[in-house]
């Protein structure tokens, strides 16, 4: 299901360029980075453990996944040249690293106030319109369904970005949207699974590597709060 929202319109979560300790959020590895800046402290109740059963590091030793990655020399030259743009017009100190990797926290955050049915929490996180959507599939879901969105920070595998789009509205206000594609593990069983889900195990748990598509958008209009907002979803075989 993709869950969309009028550019417009909605809350602006997180900023790419992200002062430490603007989120609080689960403990990060060595090698996680800064949060997205804008992206605004939570009340205790959005502070996470890691769950039993929920990746691979609930248990036993961290391993390590080696993705090969294939990429059309056409789409890296073009999301590159957006990258220019945006530095050149929009924000000179933009960096699509540093941003990757808040956006990659800001997601973990997401999916597990959506696991939780925290969906109060959302409100400064998402659009209006994607929370009023996300509010009525949500109480729809069984429990292992709403399990399986749950995303710890070490246990998503892979992250890249995907489509890149700068554009005016009829008022003139400028937007930039990075489209991000997140591979997580996670140990929710679904019956119903699609067997070509593929499949991993960690210390004879097993583990099901999951994809979450997430869109970020910004307004670069003079005068705009530079904070980032997500403003859709595509979750395929959980929010459907």
């Amino acid at each position: 299901m993709a869950l969309r929202a009028a550019p417009s319109r909605g809350r602006w979560l997180a900023r790419a360029l992200a002062a430490p300790g603007a989120a609080r959020v689960p403990p990060l590895s060595a090698a996680s980075a800064r949060p997205l800046a804008g992206l605004r402290p939570l009340p205790p109740a959005a502070r996470f453990a890691s769950t039993a059963g929920q990746g691979p590091e609930a248990e036993g030793p961290q391993r390590r996944v080696v993705v090969v990655r294939i990429t059309s020399p056409f789409a890296w030259l073009r999301t590159r040249f957006y990258y220019l743009l945006i530095r050149l017009y929009f924000d000179q100190e933009f960096s699509i690293e540093e941003f990757t990797r808040g956006a990659k926290q800001a997601f973990s955050v997401v999916s597990k106030l959506l696991s939780q049915r925290k969906l109060d929490l959302l409100d400064e996180l998402v659009s209006a319109e994607v929370l009023q959507v996300l509010k009525e599939k949500i109480s729809l879901l069984p429990d292992n369904h709403r399990d399986a969105l749950a995303a710890d920070i070490d246990a998503i595998m892979y992250t890249t970005e995907g489509d890149v789009r700068i554009y005016y509205d009829d008022d003139g206000r400028k937007f930039v949207s990075i489209l991000m594609r997140f591979w997580y593990l996670n140990g929710a069983n679904l019956p119903d699974e699609v067997p070509a889900v593929w499949k991993a195990v960690w210390e004879l748990k097993a583990f099901t590597l999951r994809l979450c598509r997430t869109w970020f958008q910004r307004e670069f209009t003079e005068g705009v709060k530079p904070d980032w907002t997500i403003t859709r979803i595509e979750h395929p075989r959980l929010l459907e």
